[in-house]
């Protein structure tokens, strides 16, 4: 069980908020309180004291690093612990999946345009982090790699990631499928320069034909900028107007 004894307000109720938030039993007591019995992890703030002599786990935050000290807290308890490795499955639409150690504190299905602001967020209180690229969708995961220069990066080979899902599992694929990325090493890179093959233009083109208002079709320069995230294809058919 996670116990939560700290004096400190703000700690307390980003702590309490994102715990309930994930449906994660716990429960609060003052810190110079005696831990209940059955208790596995207390999140504390650096200055609470607690028994020294009580055998439990202890993360220590401040309100700032709530998210983190929940991640690790649940890890604990679920007998993992580690590093914060992030796994992502890339499309229009990436599965990214957080890992603590070999647990699953969070999981996203985001447009791509969200997907680096994401995985930033999720890693921003880890300590070394590590992200993980399925190598599948060559030009929007090569986005992905440019625009996370900050961050630890490894591309993966995500041959057989996706697993078979059941009906009235959509989305799910791509989230399962970033879990399992995440468990698999891959190669360190630092940039990722992919050309658009004839295909992939022809596809983008193709869908500007069939979402304008104006049976108009942008050209392969434009097509080119969809491709590698400069523009979307409403951006590219205001363009081609123009």
């Amino acid at each position: 069980m996670i116990v939560v004894a700290t004096a400190d307000f703000e700690l307390y109720h980003e702590v309490v908020d994102l715990l309930r938030e994930r449906g994660v039993a716990f429960t609060t007591v003052e810190p110079d309180d005696d831990l209940p019995e059955g208790t596995s992890v207390v999140v504390t703030a650096p200055d609470d004291h607690i028994d020294g002599d009580a055998d439990v786990d202890r993360v220590t935050a401040t309100a700032d690093e709530a998210r983190r000290a929940v991640d690790e807290a649940l890890a604990l308890l679920r007998g993992g612990e580690g590093r914060t490795v992030v796994g992502v499955d890339p499309g229009t639409r990436p599965g990214v999946a957080v890992l603590a150690g070999e647990t699953v504190v969070a999981a996203f299905h985001v447009p791509l345009a969200d997907a680096v602001e994401t995985i930033r967020r999720e890693v921003a209180d880890a300590v070394d982090p590590l992200v993980r690229i399925g190598d599948g969708a060559r030009i929007q995961g090569a986005r992905l790699v440019d625009d996370l220069d900050d961050v630890t990066v490894e591309l993966v080979d995500e041959t057989g990631t996706t697993p078979y899902l059941g009906t009235g599992t959509r989305g799910m694929g791509d989230v399962l499928a970033a879990v399992n990325i995440a468990r698999l090493e891959g190669e360190r890179v630092d940039s990722r320069e992919i050309e658009p093959t004839a295909g992939e233009l022809q596809r983008i083109k193709d869908r500007s034909r069939r979402v304008s208002t104006d049976d108009r079709t942008i050209d392969d320069a434009l097509a080119r900028r969809v491709a590698v995230g400069d523009l979307t294809v409403k951006e590219a058919l205001d363009e081609h107007r123009d």
